[in-house]
Formats: C-alpha cells, sequence, structure tokens
C-alpha cells in the first residue's frame, strides 16, 4: 500500500550502521489514535491512511510501498557508563519521508519486536508508555519545543509481560532523524573512520546544510541543545534519561520515557525510578547536555588531520556552552515574566523561583497567573518590584501554558486504555494539544492520593 513517498538514504550508509530488520508480525492490529495534521504535512494518502489496512502498516504487519526496514546501531553512556551494544532493541525505522515540501523526516515503530540489539528484552512495548510518548511529544509540539512527533498508535491484540501482564501497543514515530550522539560515539570506539565520516556526511546533509567542518557542525548542535534545554527548564520539563543515546544530533527532544512536567517546584526533583543519584534532575539538565555534547565533540576528533589542534578547537567550542545557555535562560525566563532579557528580569526571575522553592508552588500554574496572590511573605515586594518593570501580559500569556500533560492524567488515561477506553486519552490529548487555553480540568495540580512519585522507562 502506497502512504508516503519513502527514500531511505541511511539504509544506502554502510551496512554495518544498521540490520535490515522487518516489523514483528502481531496478531490483531488496531489503530487508536492518527494524527492526521501531521499526516497530511508529510504528504500522506490520507485515505489510505484512514483505512482498516492502515492498521496493519502501523503495527508492523505490512510494510508500505518504498520502506526498507532497519534497525539502527548505536552506543552511548547510560548514566555515565559507556555501553558499545546498544540500537535499536525495540524499534524499526521504516524508511524516511519525503514531504511536498522536499523534507526529510524518519517513519519509526516503537515497540515493533525483537531485533539484534534487544539484548535480553522482548522488543515490545505496552500501551502506557506509547500513549505517554503520543501525549507528550505532541504537547511538546504545541508547545513549540523541537521533539519527535507521534503520527499513530496501534494496539496489537497480543500479551506483554512487564509487572504484569498488559496490552501491547506500537508507537509510530516521526524525526527529522534518529542520529543520536551515541550514534557517532559508536565508530569511534570502534575506530571505525571510514563509518564515523560516512555518518559525518550524511548528518551533516540532512541537519546542517552539507557542512564539510566538524568544528562548525559541532558549534550549530551545541546551540540547538542549548536552546533546547533552556525551553525544557522554562516549562519545568525533566526528560529522565538523558543518557547520550537519547540526544539526537537534530536537537530535538526524543524518547519520553521517565519524563514528566513538574507540578511542584523544587531544582532538584526526579521522577525516574532508576535515576538514584539524581543525575538527571531538572537542575542538572544543563550540566548533562554539555557532558553529552563534549562526547559528541571527542567522537569528531578522528575525522580531522590535526587532532591535538582539533582537541583543543573543540574544547574552546563546548566551553562556550555555559555562556550561551545562560542567555537562553534568561531570554525564557524573561518572556515567561512579560519583561526583556536583563539584570532586573534576571533578578526577578531568581527571587520568584526561589519563593516558588521554599513553598513548593506549582510550576505551571506560578506563571500562568502571574499577579495573583502567592503564600510567601515576600511576594508582595516581588509584584512590587514586578509590576514597576511595566510587564508585557500579553507575552507572558503567549508563553506560560495553561495546560500541561500532568503525570497523574496521564496515568488516568493509561488505565482507562489498558481497557480499551480511549475517552480521557482523547481528552487530555486534546487539552495538551492546546496548551494556552484555559481547561479547568486540567489545569489543578494533583491531590495527595493522585500524586505520581516515580515514573518508568518503557521497557
Amino acid at each position: 500500500m502506497h502512504i508516503f513517498d519513502f527514500d531511505n538514504s541511511y539504509a544506502r550508509l554502510l551496512p554495518h550502521m544498521f540490520t535490515r530488520q522487518d516489523p514483528a508480525k502481531v496478531p490483531a492490529p488496531k489503530l487508536f489514535a492518527l494524527n492526521e495534521d501531521l499526516a497530511r504535512d508529510l504528504g500522506g494518502n490520507i485515505e489510505a491512511l484512514k483505512s482498516p489496512e492502515a492498521a496493519a502498516i502501523f503495527a508492523g504487519n505490512t510494510i508500505p510501498d518504498g520502506a526498507e526496514p532497519i534497525a539502527q546501531a548505536y552506543g552511548g553512556h547510560q548514566f555515565g557508563q559507556w555501553n558499545p551494544g546498544l540500537g535499536d532493541g525495540r524499534a524499526v525505522l521504516l524508511g524516511e519521508v519525503i514531504t511536498p515540501a522536499g523534507k526529510r523526516f524518519d517513519l519509526q515503530l516503537k515497540g515493533s519486536g525483537r531485533t539484534p540489539y534487544s539484548r535480553a528484552g522482548d522488543g515490545k512495548a505496552w500501551i502506557g508508555p506509547v500513549i505517554r510518548e503520543y501525549i507528550m511529544s505532541e504537547a511538546m509540539h504545541a508547545l513549540g519545543v523541537p521533539t519527535t512527533r507521534a503520527l499513530a498508535a496501534t494496539t496489537t491484540g497480543e500479551t506483554v509481560v512487564r509487572e504484569a501482564a498488559l496490552p501491547g501497543a506500537v508507537l509510530t514515530r516521526v524525526a527529522q532523524s534518529h542520529i543520536r550522539v551515541g550514534t557517532f560515539q559508536l565508530y569511534a570506539y570502534h575506530q571505525d573512520v571510514n563509518g564515523l565520516k560516512a555518518l559525518f556526511d550524511h548528518t551533516a546533509e540532512r541537519h546542517f546544510g552539507g557542512e564539510t567542518n566538524p568544528a562548525t557542525v559541532l558549534r550549530d548542535m551545541m546551540t540547538r541543545q542549548a536552546k533546547l534545554v533552556a525551553q525544557w527548564i522554562g516549562l519545568g520539563f525533566i526528560h529522565g534519561v538523558m543518557n547520550t543515546d537519547n540526544m539526537l544530533i537534530s536537537g530535538e527532544t526524543i524518547d519520553y520515557g521517565p519524563c514528566a512536567f513538574m507540578d511542584a517546584y523544587h531544582p532538584h526533583t526526579v521522577f525516574s525510578s532508576i535515576d538514584h543519584q539524581r543525575r538527571y534532575a531538572y537542575s542538572n539538565q544543563p550540566q548533562i547536555a554539555v557532558w553529552n555534547i563534549a562526547q559528541f565533540a571527542s567522537a569528531m576528533i578522528p575525522l580531522t588531520p590535526d587532532q591535538d589542534a582539533a582537541i583543543a578547537e573543540f574544547t574552546g567550542i563546548v566551553n562556550e556552552f555555559a555562556d550561551l545557555y545562560q542567555t537562553e535562560w534568561r531570554r525564557v525566563f524573561a518572556a515567561k515574566l512579560g519583561l526583556k532579557p536583563n539584570d532586573a528580569s534576571f533578578d526577578l526571575t531568581n527571587r520568584l523561583l526561589t519563593m516558588m522553592a521554599e513553598v513548593g508552588a506549582d510550576f505551571t500554574n506560578t506563571f500562568a497567573t502571574l499577579g495573583q496572590p502567592f503564600d510567601h511573605p515576600d511576594y508582595a515586594q516581588w509584584l512590587k518590584d514586578w509590576t514597576a518593570e511595566n510587564p508585557d501580559l500579553d507575552l507572558a500569556a503567549k508563553t506560560n501554558p495553561q495546560v500541561i500533560p500532568r503525570l497523574h492524567h496521564i496515568e488516568a488515561a493509561i488505565a482507562s486504555a489498558i481497557y480499551e477506553d480511549y475517552g480521557p486519552f482523547n481528552a487530555l490529548l486534546a487539552a495538551a494539544t492546546n496548551p494556552f487555553t484555559k481547561n479547568d480540568a486540567y489545569m489543578s495540580p494533583p491531590t495527595e492520593t493522585e500524586r505520581v512519585r516515580q515514573t518508568f522507562c518503557g521497557t
């Protein structure tokens, strides 16, 4: 069936960069979510995508015309520990879609069965992580944050065993590419200069206008990451698993596993059940980003003719991250206060965040209701000082969301979807993809009994 115009440039690279791999067949695929707006942007055959046969494609039973499924190889630092044996352990890249505008996007099935990189895993997904990533990624897109997207979600008619027997599902994910810091690290680790050069040229063509200078690519990639993480911080978002295999060179957010938007603000907040050392806490994300960028820089050293000179140049570039990120942070939080980024807005931001941390104020609602009463003894003076700066309230309203996908609402949507009730999922998705519109049903923080304290990886 023809659903998109496919090309498969990654599959034309050196064969050891991937494994040709069809997705596993499933017994009874059912489509329960289709992102029609995204499908149109990709130039999809909407009639075909809405047909009963589409579920077979999105679950992996049918390979669409023009696709060449592969599982990509990569390594990565996981919680700081190097692992060369990663790769797409539960995902298959169907191919690259060429849009009517000539842009190229990856189309990947996530939860599509075992691959040579699965290690001890079954390569499957259950419906919980699929719903979480669908909602979170589409909410991030609506908030203006670079991100992978969700095109479709299907149930599979099979049972996946995790902490219990749960319904299986597959997510169809869209990205500018799935090339990660860990992809570069793998070829540097194996001292495979030919593979590294092929990967660099391919990446530069896709994301950096065909740039041939690794230093220029490094600086551009770092700039994207600084802007991305500053956006996360400005939304109270915690990625939860910022391993180098979860950082895309394109600058998109990827892998919504143990992620969350904070309710009560505290800079050291962690949700991930496996982040025992708080490595990926909310406030640590900028430091982890630059650490990951340094790994990318190191991986590109073999591409340079004078490696000592390259080390010095790359080190200088990476050291620029702090100032670059600080500039982005100031811009993001100044806009949240309806102000220009200057010393006054910097001071007001820090004072407000300090008060919020001391009383555990709700992050999203505090910024969405600036000027309303706040239970802190220093707030009255802060309000007076903020008002004296003549804030642009329209700018603040356009910057601060009213609705974010809160964990307790996501968990409620998952709990219903297990029993094939997708009403809560659809309602939450609609609210989260209109984040600047008030919606009382999704704006309240969780009660003590609703509060979700831990999140988990999909595996």
